[in-house]
């Protein structure tokens, strides 16, 4: 006699496909969570990526986007395996069984496979990031920064996402059994689950959401600065939430509506159509879910072009091949000394310059922390350093006249004038910090030079008042800012040499980051403070490190080199681009995943309709044309929508940055576009695979 146990055995074997499936989704899942959690966490990662700074947070806004995709995949999975259960568990109650009886077997065989497709994506997924990225470092760059290290602090993750597996598992198992017309049991995987037409009003709608939530989503925490003096706290990014409704309503639209015109041919694709239509519910959710990771993907890949394209034509616009500075009391070699290297390389330099200039106090308007996240703006007499030249050293160095009235400063920027964050218009006294003499002054606009464009901005001063706060000042207070070119093409070991014997001049005093300010410091003092740079929350530089990312990118007094810069650029940066580039990877991969997926499972769902159509006489070219009218939707929407939404969201964000798009800007979006034709490329060889795949499984 068979037994219970046995028959729910055989109806297992005979279900092993859903039950793969299902095994399928869950571990691609888990995969990308622990892979991307892993390197988000991991110390590789975190200690060059600046805490707080734009690129940890973008990082972190993929993620959720990451999140929100596999944690609506794996209760889509979910659902769909118990879809295909439900037949079975019909069975089993036609026969006599009962849902108290059913109840063990199913729950255990539930926790067994998503126990072991969960914990085996789990362990997969540090192998799968060890390979990836250090198939980066042998193909792509290697530094010694990129060496791997994990902290399994990320397993948290994993382990919250792995009890909402279990967690919809168990609910959709307890929610199947509690139904007791075994009819509507056994027809369960062929219930239809159409969605709600609404008017084609949708897709206009759905477009003005998407631009009105990335325009609140933004804009709402500097409205919330202005209007209530305050941080903005982390609620506030539910104003991004329109955007996601807009996309929910132009995925009903393409469901229901579709985007060519039927007036015409009122039953051209009417078969593709009316399927898509009838499981609507599962085909919106999977595009939405596509579309939020094709948009992740392309705001993570769009990092790589915007700091590689705008560096590169910043390196190559450079009027000088050299240029470095330095505090007055550290001894550095001279012009002899520099011609002295170079002729070890049997090479000769040019154009050499060099102009003094004094690094001074410069009150201004300061933000001040009061209780909870409030603060207010107070003017303080020591607000920051800036270095300033007179106007005749300022026209030595770079050849531009200027004229300056007397009791007025110009501040340097870059011709379009979007390095204006680290420049103070707003100085009304500049203090000399050896002798406390002070001097009033007003701001009279902004002088152009890009090679002078630093963190620690630059100012050029009337000849009079320069001589004036100038008397008595320290050598330490002083410095001297030179240009030169190479006669001849440069050489890339004779500018190594030049980077570390100028590193080798350099005292522990000088070892500290370039937003590390020795005004500020001293005002924290006066106050009776501990200044923020003197504690944990300062990036570290060190001499014995000149080849990390730290040093190379925040020293104080590093020097720019053309040809160090554009070789070493790759290298400098490996650990910011290599990171991005992984997390596009993750996030294509999830999103074509989880299209393939909805694919076959179409295929799987629907076999009785064309099975159904085949009798009736239909060609093979004609089920192939509708298994595309069933593909194709579900790439191209989301390929299409979350490409171009993401491309005209970034080109809006770099606009509203500084008012204008840059050249650098330009030609970074040109990139850009290039990349996503590339990644569309990609895109369109999965979807023919995938045809290919259907047509096999319903042996067309």
């Amino acid at each position: 006699m068979t037994t219970l146990k046995q028959l729910e055995k055989k109806l297992q074997k005979a279900d092993a496909k859903m039950a793969g499936l299902y095994l399928f989704c869950n571990f691609i899942s888990l995969l990308l969570i622990t892979a991307y959690s892993a390197m988000m966490l991991s110390p590789t990662v975190l200690l060059v990526l600046p805490e707080g700074g734009d690129s940890r947070k973008q990082m972190t806004a993929i993620f959720v986007l990451a999140l929100f995709g596999c944690v609506v995949f794996t209760i889509y999975a979910s659902g769909l395996f118990f879809r295909k259960k439900a037949k079975q568990l019909g069975t089993l109650m036609a026969l006599g069984a009962s849902g108290r009886q059913l109840l063990p077997g199913l729950l255990k065989e539930v926790l067994l496979l998503s126990s072991f497709s969960c914990l085996a994506g789990i362990l997969a997924g540090f192998p799968f990031v060890a390979l990836l990225w250090n198939s980066f470092r042998l193909f792509l760059t290697d530094s010694a920064q990129m060496v791997l290290k994990f902290d399994f602090k990320c397993l948290y993750l994993s382990a919250a996402f792995f009890v909402i597996v279990i967690a919809c598992s168990c609910i959709n198992a307890y929610r199947y059994l509690k139904r007791t017309n075994i009819m509507d049991v056994m027809h369960e995987e062929h219930r239809n689950e159409p969605v709600k037409e609404l008017g084609t009003w949708c897709a206009p709608v759905g477009f003005l959401l998407i631009l009105l939530g990335a325009a609140l989503g933004y804009f709402s925490p500097y409205a919330y600065q202005k209007l209530f003096s305050a941080y903005s706290p982390a609620w506030l990014n539910l104003f991004y939430a329109p955007v996601f409704i807009g996309l929910y309503l132009i995925m009903l639209h393409t469901v229901v509506h579709g985007w060519s015109s039927r007036r015409k041919h009122p039953y051209k694709n009417l078969i593709a159509r009316s399927m898509m239509k009838f499981q609507g519910k599962q085909t919106v959710n999977n595009l939405l879910v596509s579309t939020v990771l094709t948009a992740g993907t392309a705001f993570a890949i769009f990092y790589i072009p915007m700091i590689s394209v705008g560096h590169s034509m910043e390196v190559n616009s450079r009027p000088y091949d050299y240029y470095y500075h330095y505090r007055a009391d550290q001894t550095v070699f001279d012009k002899e000394g520099i011609s002295a290297l170079a002729a070890k390389y049997d090479l000769a330099i040019k154009d050499f310059k060099t102009a003094p200039y004094l690094s001074l106090a410069m009150d201004g308007i300061d933000t001040i922390e009061d209780e909870g996240r409030n603060f207010h703006y107070e003017r303080v007499p020591f607000l920051m350093e800036g270095k300033f030249f007179s106007e005749t050293a300022f026209e030595t160095l770079t050849g531009a006249e200027i004229s300056i009235a007397p009791g007025n400063y110009m501040a340097i920027s870059n011709t379009d004038e979007t390095a204006l964050y680290y420049l103070n218009s707003e100085a009304e006294v500049l203090t000399n910090m050896a002798t406390y003499d002070s001097l009033p002054i007003s701001f009279a606009g902004y002088t152009h030079y890009d090679l002078l464009v630093s963190e620690k901005g630059y100012y050029v001063l009337n000849d009079n008042d320069y001589e004036s706060i100038a008397a008595g000042i320290t050598p330490e207070w002083a410095g001297n800012a030179v240009f030169f070119n190479i006669d001849g093409k440069d050489n890339y070991s004779l500018a190594e040499d030049f980077f570390y014997t100028f590193i080798s001049f350099f005292g522990p005093e000088c070892e500290y980051p370039s937003y590390y300010d020795r005004v500020a410091k001293y005002q924290a003092q006066q106050a009776g403070k501990v200044y923020w740079g003197d504690t944990e929350q300062m990036t570290q530089i060190s001499y014995l490190e000149p080849d990390t990312t730290d040093f190379r990118y925040y020293w104080t007094y590093m020097p720019k080199i053309r040809i160090l810069d554009q070789t070493d650029f790759l290298r400098t940066f490996s650990v910011f681009l290599m990171m991005f580039l992984f997390i596009a990877i993750i996030c294509s991969l999830a999103a074509m995943i989880i299209s393939y997926t909805r694919c076959m499972t179409i295929a799987l769902n629907n076999r009785y309709v064309f099975e159904d159509l085949k009798r009736l006489g239909a060609s093979p070219a004609f089920l192939k044309k509708e298994i595309k009218g069933q593909a194709g939707p579900v790439f191209q929407i989301p390929t299409i929508v979350g490409m171009t939404a993401m491309y005209l969201l970034y080109m809006l964000l770099m606009f509203a940055n500084d008012g204008k798009l840059t050249s650098g800007e330009i030609g970074g979006m040109a990139v850009c576009l290039l990349i996503l034709i590339f990644l569309a490329g990609i895109y369109y060889l999965i979807y023919r695979y995938t045809v290919k795949n259907m047509c096999r499984q319903l042996e067309v």
